[in-house]
């Protein structure tokens, strides 16, 4: 018998306050009961501000690594007690594949929209092999596999539009 979960609600028997849930719903934020990945995805973009200002890409580069480590943990953990391939209160996979996008932008407010938004649309999109991970691979590889695949795309076409665009980013939001 599979489990289904109702929205905003974590798998019975898993706290809160447990480390996998708190990381895999990325501090409640995947606990919305509408759009979890794309409230996931905000929530990243402060920590993502302070990272990249406190330690630039390389730091991002880390945190994003971490971030992959820790939720294929966490989503395992989840996976396992819900019985859902890849249940949507899971948003550390959203978490960490903004900040891989943003690993790729100018730290500016425009840049950080722009890719918010190219990360949202690669990760409903799916472009290949994002959709393969996501329907050929199991437990928390599958569930972050895919959103670090759109990161890498969304990063790759931040950077395209940031460098070689026909709007310097810096005119609209300067520092």
């Amino acid at each position: 018998m599979k489990l289904k979960l109702t929205p905003g609600a974590l798998p019975p028997g898993l706290s809160f306050w447990h480390p996998a849930a708190l990381l895999g719903t990325w501090f409640g934020a995947g606990l919305m009961p509408f759009a979890a990945g794309t409230w996931g995805s905000l929530a990243a973009l402060p920590f993502a501000w302070v990272i990249h200002g406190l330690w630039g890409v390389p730091g991002l580069a880390v945190a994003t690594l971490v971030l992959a480590a820790a939720g294929l943990w966490a989503a395992d953990t989840i996976v396992a007690r819900s019985a859902i391939r890849d249940p949507g209160l899971i948003v550390i996979d959203e978490v960490a594949g903004m900040f891989l996008t943003l690993a790729f932008a100018p730290r500016t407010a425009w840049a950080y929209a722009l890719a918010f938004v190219l990360f949202r649309l690669a990760d409903i999109v799916k472009p290949f092999p994002a959709n393969w991970c996501d329907a050929q691979l199991h437990g928390g590889l599958g569930v972050m596999l895919d959103d670090l695949v759109a990161g890498l795309y969304a990063g790759i076409a931040v950077w395209l539009i940031a460098t070689y665009g026909m709007v310097h980013y810096g005119d609209l939001f300067p520092r």
